[in-house]
């Protein structure tokens, strides 16, 4: 999953954007050569240390996201010193024109921006009262996936039996299959949630992620492979060491593919299955123990690390949440004949929620042509509203209605602007941040890497929009964790969530607005629901996992799953 840069990062890393006109659609990721890096790195619980060991030439190109034109009015520009031409190919060209290039640019005054801000925060304020009314249409969602599959929120069952010990010792492996590189990691997990890991990356390319299924699993079985003998040591007569694999997984079925990845003949397709099958092929000494969701994982993690974690989200690109719920409680695993009181990791898969009916979230008119530009048409819709790869993209939404209205950057070059997804959610982040009073990195966004000058109270109101979008996130976001929290009765005892993503651990105040939104839906009782960084979910996540697998299967309990 693609990450939100920190203003720091965002600063030292990005590059002006290509110059072009928008005509409606957008490559706004454009491929770029990389070297492919194997690393190797030692991590306790307290810490962390990298250390590279080697770099091989390959050529990795990134997603690109195409979206359809984007219909904001009618057929004229609606720009002061702009107008179109249609091309012989039938494609609109706008352009602009100056008149006189001593003459200042007209700015909005005060008054149209004081307008516009009062605009904007009525439609991107979540009130308390209805933010009660979308944690109870979301605790209803919830409990419809767990009576029958096939609901819009699936709540799949993870075959993860409750929680762990925190007794869990010795050494497991790891495989993250991730949307850039594929982790490999050594887990020693010492007890009262103490832990080491050993871990390699490895480079994969976007060939290798289309590519035939099966060969993508040989890759990952010659990375194991290899970190096995090179980095542990370990011969052909080595012990197997238990193994957990951590994707988007059902009970060994690939549910789809995210993250970029479209290899052919993986999903609907047992999974566990096609990797034994390659780590057999290579004499791989590590045994397959457990399948796992990256959000299960960092919940398991975070328990293990603070015994108070009861939930996990993450909110970073995309979002999701995990938590523990009891057999009782999930009609359509009847069939299994698990005790009431059985406790089972449930991965929601919550950002399906209000899809296609849309009754219950507070879309506005950006959101819609959001979901209507997108691959897939009324799907996702919570996710849509919240996460951080979305955010950016409804700012510059606003940003181009009051640039066709003629209310902002009259005579200035603003194709930048009009291409889809150039407005990264980093560049809102960098606004909320900006410490000074002329507010320079908003400046240096504007300019930089889209041409254009600003006045004060322009930049003012940017960063107050911005405000209004990311609040408007963190508090939607805090009507899915409220909806567990009423589900399970968490309220009067308190507990806490392990969170993990982009948006909570970079961009700013999110998990401070997460923490008010909850008071404002209980009250002061909302203070006792706390959000705390999570653990490694798809490392240290997976091989606790693992570790409990292999102990419960020793025992003679529920050996089948």
């Amino acid at each position: 999953m693609a990450q939100l840069l920190s203003p720091a990062e965002l600063l030292s890393t990005m590059s002006v954007l290509d110059n072009g006109t928008n005509i409606g659609t957008a490559a706004h990721k454009a491929s770029i050569s990389s070297g492919q890096t194997f690393s190797l790195e030692r991590r306790g619980s307290s810490g962390s240390q990298e250390v590279i060991h080697g770099m091989s030439s390959m050529t990795m190109t990134s997603e690109t996201v195409t979206t359809p034109a984007l219909s904001r009015g009618g057929s004229k520009s609606g720009r002061r010193g702009s107008g179109s031409v249609l091309t012989p190919s039938g494609q609109h060209v706008v352009y602009h024109t100056r008149t006189q290039d001593e003459v200042d640019f007209p700015h909005a005054g005060k008054k149209t921006i004081a307008d516009h801000l009062r605009k904007y925060e009525s439609l991107l304020t979540v009130t308390a009262p209805r933010m009660r009314m979308i944690v109870q249409a979301f605790e209803e969602t919830l409990d419809k996936g767990l009576k029958k599959n096939g609901e819009t929120v699936p709540m799949i069952p993870t075959y993860v039996f409750g929680w762990p010990s925190g007794k869990e010792h010795g050494e497991f492996l790891a495989v993250d299959l991730g949307g850039t590189n594929l982790r490999v990691c050594l887990v020693t997990l010492e007890g009262e949630g103490k832990f080491e890991v050993t871990q390699t990356k490895y480079r994969l390319t976007e060939e290798q992620k289309q590519e035939e299924g099966q060969k993508l699993f040989d890759f990952c079985a010659e990375c194991l492979h290899s970190f096995i003998r090179d980095n542990l040591g370990r011969d052909e007569n080595a012990d197997h060491l238990p193994l957990g694999f951590t994707d988007r997984i059902d009970h060994g079925e690939l549910i789809r593919w995210t993250k970029g990845f479209g290899a052919p003949n993986v999903e609907g397709h047992d999974v566990a299955a096609m990797f034994q099958e390659s780590l057999k092929k290579f004499g791989v000494r590590a045994e397959l123990t457990a399948l796992i969701n990256d959000t299960t994982g960092t919940l398991i993690a975070s328990n293990y690390v603070d015994p108070t974690t009861r939930i996990a989200c993450i909110f970073g690109t995309g979002c999701n949440a995990a938590y523990m719920e009891t057999a009782e409680n999930i009609p359509k695993m009847d069939y299994i004949g698990l005790p009431k009181d059985q406790d089972m990791a449930i991965n929601c898969e919550w950002g399906a929620f209000d899809s296609f009916e849309h009754q219950h979230l507070p879309r506005t008119k950006y959101d819609i042509i959001i979901d209507e530009s997108s691959n897939k048409v009324g799907e996702q819709s919570f996710e849509k509203m919240i996460a951080g790869l979305y955010l950016g993209e409804i700012f510059r939404l606003i940003l181009c209605e009051l640039i066709d209205s003629g209310d902002l950057f009259l005579g200035q070059n603003t194709y930048k602007l009009e291409k889809a997804y150039a407005f990264d959610t980093a560049f809102l982040s960098l606004m909320e941040a900006d410490p000074t009073d002329e507010l320079l990195m908003t400046i240096g966004v504007f300019n930089h890497f889209f041409g254009i000058e600003t006045t004060l109270e322009e930049r003012q109101f940017f960063r107050q929009l911005a405000v209004l979008i990311g609040t408007r996130s963190a508090r939607l976001s805090a009507c899915g964790i409220a909806a567990i929290v009423s589900k399970k009765g968490y309220l009067e005892k308190g507990c806490s969530v392990g969170a993990d993503g982009s948006l909570y651990n970079k961009y700013p105040h999110f998990a401070d607005r997460i923490h008010q939104a909850l008071v404002d839906i209980f009250g002061e009782a909302g203070k006792k629901i706390t959000t705390h960084p999570a653990e490694d979910g798809s490392g240290v996540g997976s091989a606790i996992i693992a570790a409990m697998t292999k102990i419960r299967k020793t025992d003679g309990v529920y050996v089948n799953y």
